[in-house]
């Protein structure tokens, strides 16, 4: 029998494009109408495991320029892929308008459907509302300004040399995690029409000065030293120092970039700032995905939509995907995004329709009012990882989860176990766990704090130690080297006790290059 004429979406394992068109929109249906999801359009397109190697490689966008580092990112996944030493993504998906899915080639129609309702509506309207991504990112243009860039950087390989264009990429690439506004809104990316004056601009700034080199005094004949510290404070403040973004700060600023370099380093910053807020909101991405595609293959199963045989296919995946190895398991890597996401999800439904007493001290304002849809829609929209955990752990998620916090004392012998499960043991436990979700805390805080534009042009750079956790001393050099490369001159990095500014250590290039 037909799988259209038996109310079934699909029967067995085989698929074709019309199966695939039936499911999503069946699937569809129910996001929108059901679970008040909006979306970007879809574009699905189905891809080999080499292809998802591939995009695996190419930090998953559909176009990219060149750099080596692709190449072996492919060949180290390649390599884990063919001994089995790891699997393949079921599906990417891309945050674009239209929004790109990848299905793998070699997936069965039941899994199919499933990464369907998880990728194409769950993380796709997790990247259309959330703000971070509305804030942050520009979905609409994002593709062709990497068809620009890849377009560039080529151009830029062909004018340049291959060696020219690798060095700045490289340095650029060492910078990225320091690379993105963390505070302050970056600029839309330009359109079409503004991107088409590109090169006549570069072209103008090549046969132009730079503009700081104007600031440099021409004699040495001598200015009164107020007014030359007063010109100084000027600078510093025209150069709005400090600054978060080393990319930024070197792509403006730098007086020994070419236009072309400039334009290198924009292009690597903005693909940083790109993923950016995928870092601060991998739990609630992944628990929104993992909700919808969860709710909605089981309205489908209810519905006589979809077999028992698929279904249960359906879940075996399911299961491994929010599997929680237990902390003594060989295979504990930490929290699993997808499994502490989707029962975060979960329990806010269960508050929201069958509330405890506790749940009504702790949630007064969603406890009961039996409209998780909006609550759900409402908390995806409006907060990070941190701020969600921080806002909807509840003492029974905590309780099921077995947390606790644990004080790791350098003066102790032993480790101590700071809060239980009682009233303010939970409040310490949320608050711990939500502070190991925030980027700012878990990325180092390095910004540009003084510039002698009058004298040396000495770069300086300060860290912010919290914990008295300092950085790795062969990593921090080389990436001294890379922004030296990029600044021309010298570069030194103080650290300061992030509570007290007390000095933790310094070093510079020049006591590297000793």
């Amino acid at each position: 029998m037909d799988a259209g004429t038996s109310g079934l979406l699909f029967s067995g394992s085989d698929w074709d494009f019309a199966t695939l068109s039936r499911a999503h929109d069946a699937i569809e249906k129910i996001a929108t109408e059901e679970l008040g999801l909006d979306v970007y359009p879809v574009q699905m397109e189905v891809i080999s495991s080499e292809q998802m190697l591939d995009a695996y490689s190419s930090i998953g966008m559909p176009l990219m320029y060149r750099h080596w580092s692709f190449g072996k990112h492919f060949l180290y996944q390649e390599l884990l892929y063919r001994k089995a030493g790891r699997g393949l993504a079921y599906e990417l998906v891309i945050n674009s308008n239209p929004c790109i899915v990848y299905l793998m080639e070699e997936n069965t129609m039941p899994l199919q459907a499933l990464v369907t309702a998880h990728a194409a509506f769950g993380h796709n309207h997790f990247f259309k509302n959330n703000y971070l991504f509305r804030q942050w990112t520009d979905a609409g243009s994002i593709l062709s300004y990497l068809d620009f860039a890849k377009s560039y950087i080529t151009r830029c390989e062909e004018r340049h040399g291959l060696a020219a264009v690798e060095e700045i990429l490289d340095a650029a690439h060492a910078l990225m995690e320091q690379g993105v506004f963390r505070y302050r809104r970056p600029p839309k990316l330009s359109s079409e029409k503004q991107r088409e004056g590109i090169r006549e601009r570069l072209e103008y700034e090549e046969r132009s000065y730079n503009d700081l080199w104007r600031t440099i005094p021409k004699s040495k004949s001598g200015e009164p030293a107020g007014e030359a510290e007063s010109k100084i404070a000027e600078r510093k403040r025209s150069l709005h120092l400090p600054e978060e973004n080393l990319l930024y700060f070197l792509e403006k600023n730098s007086l020994i970039l070419e236009p072309w370099q400039r334009e290198i380093i924009r292009i690597v910053r903005i693909v940083a700032q790109y993923f950016y807020p995928q870092r601060q909101t991998q739990v609630m991405n992944e628990g929104c995905a993992t909700f919808v595609h969860y709710t909605i293959m089981n309205t489908l199963f209810d519905r006589g939509q979809i077999s028992e045989g698929a279904m249960l296919e359906i879940l075996r995946s399911h299961s491994n995907v929010v599997f929680q190895p237990a902390f003594d398991d060989q295979r504990y890597s930490g929290i699993n995004p997808y499994a502490l996401g989707l029962d975060l999800m979960q329990d806010i439904q269960r508050i929201c329709t069958e509330p405890t007493a506790e749940d009504r001290d702790w949630f007064p304002d969603i406890a009961g009012n039996g409209d998780w849809r909006e609550t759900m829609l409402d908390a995806w929209a409006n907060h990070r990882d941190e701020s969600f955990i921080r806002q909807y752990l509840s003492p029974r998620l905590i309780r099921k989860w077995r947390l606790f916090t644990l004080n790791d004392a350098a003066n102790e012998a032993h480790y101590q176990v700071a809060s239980i499960h009682n009233e303010r043991g939970y409040e310490k436990i949320r608050s711990a766990l939500a502070d190991s979700y925030d980027v700012g805390t878990s990325r180092s805080d390095i910004q540009v704090v003084d510039l002698d534009l009058l004298g040396d042009r000495h770069l300086r750079l300060q860290h912010k130690v919290r914990d008295g956790i300092v950085l790795e001393e062969e990593s921090r050099d080389a990436t001294l080297r890379h922004v030296r490369k990029l600044w021309g001159y010298d570069v030194s990095l103080q650290g300061v006790d992030a509570e007290t500014g007390a000095s933790v250590y310094e070093c510079s290039t020049r006591q590297i290059e000793e």
